[in-house]
């Protein structure tokens, strides 16, 4: 079991043993400045926490068309849209500088949920809460 980061957002509000259980499977690991973390358009089933470092997120990473879409730090969390859909990932990331990762498999969510219905609502209302934030921030940015 990994060490969940302190003082991530989407887990306030969870207890020890829905943190445990949440992070039972998931893995460490470190990546260098310029690794590309996911690509846009890879199957996945894994987010990940930031527990060190920063990253960019780009849309069209490597064409012509390429944009920067969002800067994360130390805390937050890319990659939840492939816990809660199964689609292809929607932007590449990439590591700004050195970085500590922590990722937590889709299926992780699921025992939560079946072992601990109310700590996965507190869960998915934490990242409701902050997708919101992330789309407001898009909208002020590209929507005049």
């Amino acid at each position: 079991m990994e060490k969940i980061p302190t003082g991530v957002p989407i887990f306030a509000g969870l207890d020890d043993s829905a943190l445990e259980l949440l992070m039972e499977g998931a893995r460490s690991f470190s990546c260098q400045a310029g690794d590309v973390i996911v690509r846009e358009g890879e199957s996945s089933n894994e987010m990940f926490v930031i527990a060190e470092g920063s990253v960019r997120i780009w849309k069209g990473f490597g064409t012509p068309q390429q944009m920067e879409l969002d800067l994360l730090k130390k805390n937050d969390f890319f990659g939840e849209m492939c816990i809660l859909e199964t689609l292809p990932r929607a932007a590449t990331v990439q590591a700004v500088g050195d970085c500590e990762l922590v990722g937590v498999k889709s299926m992780a969510f699921y025992r939560l949920h079946s072992a601990r219905p109310d700590q996965h609502g507190i869960l998915v209302v934490n990242l409701a809460r902050d997708l919101s934030r992330r789309i407001r921030a898009l909208h002020r940015r590209f929507v005049v």
